[in-house]
């Protein structure tokens, strides 16, 4: 019985993969850039470093610290105002894609700033005494340098927004998330749920491979 209304059920499964993709890797790309913009910032400003600057350090670090431990299933409805500023919309795709956005910048910018920490700072102190500007140690040795752990960085955030996109379609943000709310859970069809929760194992293993594949190919460089 399952296995037959799954089958029926195949073009809208589809079209929550479809969404679920495209919500991922939106909100993947606009995390990263903000995320990783922030984390240079914030280590780059602290005490002793590049750009050493306490006001604005500790402007970001209360801004990570604030926003990074919400629980996502309440910073999508805490933001939902902004959303609608921003895109027009506070409730469907376009308003979980934004949260998802912004949790996922808050939540990198902290990757970031941890893998850069790891940098050893003889290197970055051997430029600095060739008589590199501090903008190119910043661009053509720390960043380099962490590349490999930032990869991998950004590989478990991706992990992570494949979560909370999950989450954000029990709030109609579509995809898998409301596909299985709404044709498994709710309907009480453990078929469903569980190819669904399938689908969705497979979507982050693939991107671990690829993330753990991409990292070992710069670490080796």
């Amino acid at each position: 019985m399952g296995d037959t209304r799954l089958f029926e059920l195949g073009p809208d499964l589809w079209e929550a993969f479809g969404q679920t993709l495209t919500t991922v890797a939106i909100a993947l790309f606009f995390g990263v850039v903000g995320g990783t913009v922030i984390g240079l910032a914030l280590y780059t400003t602290r005490s002793g470093n590049l750009f050493a600057n306490r006001p604005a350090f500790v402007v970001l670090n209360f801004a990570v610290n604030f926003f990074r431990p919400i629980p996502f299933i309440i910073f999508i409805a805490a933001v939902q105002p902004l959303a609608r500023v921003v895109v027009g919309t506070g409730f469907g795709i376009k308003a979980a894609i934004f949260a998802l956005s912004l949790a996922a910048a808050f939540f990198i910018s902290r990757v970031v700033e941890q893998n850069l920490f790891a940098v050893d700072p003889g290197v970055i102190e051997a430029a600095r005494a060739m008589g590199a500007s501090r903008p190119r140690v910043l661009f053509t040795v720390l960043i380099p340098e962490a590349l490999g752990p930032l990869i991998l960085g950004y590989t478990f955030a991706f992990v992570a927004i494949v979560d909370a996109s999950a989450v954000a379609g029990f709030v109609g943000g579509g995809g898998l998330g409301y596909f299985a709310q709404s044709y498994g859970f709710g309907s009480f069809d453990t078929v469903v749920t569980w190819a669904t929760v399938l689908i969705i194992v497979a979507i982050v293993q693939l991107g671990q491979l690829l993330g753990n594949v991409l990292a070992r190919r710069v670490l080796r460089r």
